[in-house]
């Protein structure tokens, strides 16, 4: 594993976190906040890097881009969203990576499709439950839109990742 290896993806985790740390603050409508677009492309990271290189690369990633989001997140995001964040971006990564790992030979969508899908509800959980209870914020109508989304993205990406990894592999 070399430095070009992991540098593109950790920052383009990093990216994603602070974005959607960002993103969450703002919302749609009652039911959804416009970091649930955003915050799904980090599973299709982590599993590209799977895929690609390994399973320890992409725990790599997640631990330096949940590094660099959390830090570049408490500059720029309330303390609360920033700690919520964290926690649920490195246990929902590291949950993406394991259930990748468990089923990488078989279809090529079942590990990136299950295994983003199975991450996007505990870290919706996580985060919602740490960022908003306890508010006057409807974090409940906010958790089930995002967690909708994020399902929704989890297919939608799906065509990203195999151009990806079709490039990658041959490369």
């Amino acid at each position: 594993m070399n430095l070009r290896q992991i540098l593109l993806p950790a920052l383009a985790m990093a990216a994603i976190v602070l974005l959607s740390n960002v993103l969450v603050q703002y919302p749609l409508n009652a039911w959804l906040t416009w970091g649930a677009f955003s915050y799904p492309v980090a599973y299709l990271v982590t599993d590209v890097c799977n895929r690609v290189v390994g399973a320890q690369l992409a725990r790599r990633v997640a631990w330096i881009g949940f590094a660099i989001g959390l830090t570049s997140s408490a500059l720029l995001a309330p303390v609360r969203i920033a700690i919520a964040s964290g926690t649920a971006f490195i246990v929902s990564q590291l949950l993406d990576v394991a259930i990748f790992n468990r089923l990488r030979q078989q279809s090529w969508w079942k590990a990136p499709f299950l295994g983003s899908s199975a991450a996007s509800v505990v870290d919706t959980g996580i985060f919602f439950s740490l960022a908003f209870a306890g508010t006057s914020i409807s974090w409940l109508h906010l958790a089930v839109g995002d967690l909708a989304v994020k399902l929704i993205m989890a297919a939608a990406l799906l065509p990203a990742y195999r151009l990806l990894i079709n490039r990658l592999v041959k490369t």
